[in-house]
C-alpha cells in the first residue's frame, strides 16, 4: 500500500488504491473485499476521535465506492 492513501481527497482515489493494494497482495487469508474494506475500518478505528469529521465521510464514502468498484450492490 503506498504512503498517504488514506489521506488522499477522493473517495474514489482510496477505494481505487485500497482496491489495487487487496488484489495484489499475497499475505490475505479473505477475499480481495473483505480484505480492501478491512484495511479501511482498521484505520478508522485506529485513528478514533482524533479523525477529523470531514475526512472520516470521505472514507465512510470510501466504503461505499469500495462495494461498487467490486460490484456488491
Amino acid at each position: 500500500m503506498k504512503r498517504g492513501v488514506f489521506k488522499q481527497t477522493s473517495a474514489k482515489k482510496i477505494a481505487a488504491s485500497l482496491k489495487r493494494s487487496a488484489e495484489h497482495s499475497a499475505r490475505r487469508k479473505s477475499g480481495a473485499y473483505r480484505s480492501a474494506l478491512s484495511m479501511l475500518t482498521f484505520y478508522i478505528n485506529r485513528a478514533g476521535k482524533t479523525l477529523p469529521k470531514t475526512q472520516r465521510a470521505r472514507l465512510e464514502r470510501a466504503k461505499v465506492e469500495l462495494k461498487h468498484q467490486f460490484g456488491r450492490e
